[in-house]
């Protein structure tokens, strides 16, 4: 046998022990054919590519909740997108998922988040609508820049399947279990990602083509609800106390063992509606299911809100309208001086700046800019004025 089968074969003898329910190396799909020389999956050539990319390197300076907290122990969207992808390996291999796919998946997750968190998205959201009558949603945002902006336009031509996972992370859970929807297509992937751009309420409604894309949604969750309970009490924004009992009594009042109450729930009641009833889906007790939503709902009310100044939200709103105005009379201008010129356009190919208007070339520029990068543009600017 050759040396490179054999490594190949090597990286592949977990197939044989997959669940049925799993999704096998043999089922990914590139959207560009390509030749493999490589000795690694698809799936586990994604997370590579997505690893590698400068659009992870990015997220070192992206805020998860608290922005610009000088605090070196406070999360990044780093750290999240690596705790979503330990938590979500645990599970899934407690499951017989395929975990490369789940790794791709998971780190590749939040690559469309803007400076700024949350609160940027909703800026730039504001700011798309305005412009091209279209939302801007971090979860087709991801999928956008990794099939188009990445890569110096190239793209990563990543698998449809980690893709798709991607894109259907975000949104409410609702439901004990979340079904996979074995029977989308391609077709139906790109019908989903196209009217997330009109309709993004029904964005959040998608379920993934595949089990572990379920499972990665779940563990999206299950990542930050615990963490951002100890940053904020670590920035002194909340006090341990504070956690209410019919929350803390089921799931715990730590991270840890809100996040080990959660992992064993999932595996456990979705090893029984997977083995026991054959019922393709990532399930959890309605008890859990409860006291985690009442926890989001927690931290919504006394961490997310509170998480940025009234003062510096109107700043950085008003920043980021101020850059998107500067940017697109920069490109107008043609002033090649300018950091979208620099930074970003000068190594794009050719193609990807004669098929998007300005207006959506300044809205992917600002999308992938870091805390750090926004703010000291908008302070740049500022000097100028």
């Amino acid at each position: 046998m050759d040396i490179i089968d054999l490594a190949r074969k090597n990286l592949m003898k977990d197939e044989s022990i997959l669940s049925n329910y799993a999704c096998k190396y043999s089922d990914a799909i590139r959207l560009r054919n390509e030749e493999e020389h490589d000795i690694r999956t698809i799936f586990l050539h994604d997370a590579h590519r997505i690893l590698f990319s400068l659009s992870y390197n990015r997220y070192l300076d992206k805020t998860q909740v608290f922005t610009n907290s000088h605090n070196d122990h406070i999360s990044k969207r780093m750290n999240h997108v690596q705790f979503v992808s330990s938590i979500a390996q645990f599970i899934g291999g407690s499951l017989l998922l395929n975990k490369q796919l789940i790794e791709a998946i998971a780190l590749g997750h939040d690559i469309g988040h803007t400076p700024l968190g949350h609160f940027g998205e909703a800026v730039l959201n504001d700011i798309s609508l305005e412009v091209l009558n279209e939302h801007f949603l971090h979860n087709i945002q991801s999928v956008r820049n990794l099939m188009y902006v990445e890569n110096n336009g190239n793209g990563l031509n990543l698998s449809i399947q980690t893709l798709d996972g991607i894109m259907c992370h975000n949104g409410k859970i609702s439901s004990h279990f979340y079904e996979v929807d074995r029977n989308k297509t391609v077709d139906d992937f790109f019908r989903q990602y196209q009217s997330g751009y009109t309709n993004p309420s029904k964005s959040k409604e998608y379920h993934p083509m595949t089990l572990e894309g379920c499972l990665v949604r779940f563990a999206d969750m299950i990542a930050y609800l615990g963490r951002d309970i100890e940053d904020a009490i670590r920035l002194g924004r909340l006090n341990r106390d504070d956690i209410p009992k019919n929350i803390s009594n089921v799931l715990g009042d730590t991270n840890a063992k809100i996040i080990d109450t959660l992992n064993n729930d999932i595996i456990y009641n979705s090893l029984k509606e997977l083995v026991v009833n054959n019922h393709l889906c990532i399930s959890i007790s309605e008890e859990v299911l409860q006291a985690m939503l009442d926890l989001k709902q927690f931290n919504y009310d006394y961490i997310y809100q509170f998480s940025m100044s009234d003062d510096l939200k109107e700043y950085y709103r008003d920043g980021m309208y101020m850059l998107f105005d500067k940017y697109l009379h920069d490109l107008e201008s043609e002033n090649k001086k300018s950091s979208i010129y620099s930074i970003f356009l000068d190594v794009q190919k050719s193609s990807y700046i004669h098929n998007n208007s300005m207006k959506r070339i300044v809205i992917d520029y600002i999308a992938g800019m870091t805390d750090d990068f926004f703010i000291n543009e908008v302070k740049s600017y500022q000097k100028c004025l």
